[in-house]
């Protein structure tokens, strides 16, 4: 697989070539999307949301668990974040990026960043320890959720803003390029959702430096590797945000959690 893995500069539009890349295989990868500076700030925001909602005792954000666990000195912290742009001018600043519109044009005209849909901007932060709570992720992908909301399969993507610098023992995100392409059976019973963990012979790493953003199709069949090695080393952060089309659908402190939310316990 590596040889269809090829990185890219994201410029003012994408170029007939990433669509084409894109559309064959279900993913692209931008380098230095944003510099180390930026990704510090990111961080920090984070650091500082993570210090409020521990204080605050938060459970859910519009409806959608948020994932505690342990850190490498025992201390709580939060390790998957819904709708963090909701909560501190970092992040609701940065999806104002005007280059975050140069890829709407992946869907088309009826595109837009679900920043109060869904999960909102998800940010996952994974340490591999005894104590953790978010380690990895089994296969799956992102287009059933819709099914879960009743609602026909609509355009997807998940743009990854990559915080850290990942080599394939680091874990991370792991795709089958194509598979955006498979019918609806395959989609859902081409594996266990959440529960099958195993490495696929055809599965693509994808090894991300901070900064890089990453996108692929909902309809993708993806998961997260744990990281082969423990303690600091295995230190990852990187936030999700949708494009998505279809019919507007926001969320607020009112919204339920979906039923497969319930069962979050099912992913580590």
């Amino acid at each position: 697989m590596s040889t269809v893995y090829k990185k890219f500069t994201l410029g003012d539009k994408l170029t007939p070539e990433q669509h084409n890349f894109f559309n064959e295989h279900g993913f692209i990868h931008f380098k230095k999307f944003i510099n180390p500076e930026t990704v510090q700030s990111i961080t920090r925001a984070s650091e500082q949301v993570q210090e409020q909602w521990i204080k605050n005792e938060v459970t859910k954000v519009n409806g959608v668990p948020i994932k505690y666990g342990k850190d490498l000195n025992g201390d709580t912290i939060v390790q998957r974040f819904a709708f963090i742009n909701q909560h501190h001018p970092v992040f609701s600043e940065f999806i104002q990026d005007p280059r975050f519109n140069t890829l709407l044009d992946i869907i088309g005209s009826e595109a837009r960043f679900g920043t109060d849909e869904k999960d909102g901007m998800v940010l996952n932060h994974y340490v591999n320890s005894e104590q953790s709570n978010f380690t990895k992720m089994g296969w799956h992908t992102d287009g059933l959720r819709d099914i879960f909301h009743g609602q026909k399969l609509n355009p997807m993507l998940n743009v990854g803003i990559h915080l850290s610098t990942l080599k394939p023992e680091n874990g991370g995100l792991r795709i089958l390029p194509g598979t955006h392409k498979q019918g609806l059976y395959q989609m859902l019973f081409k594996k266990k959702y959440f529960l099958d963990h195993d490495a696929d012979e055809n599965e693509l790493a994808i090894t991300p430096e901070a900064g890089d953003l990453t996108i692929h199709d909902g309809r993708l069949w993806h998961r997260v590797a744990q990281s082969s090695v423990i303690g600091e080393a295995s230190r990852r952060r990187v936030i999700y945000v949708p494009i998505i089309a279809g019919k507007y659908a926001p969320k607020d402190a009112n919204s339920p959690t979906v039923f497969y939310q319930k069962f979050a316990g099912l992913v580590k």
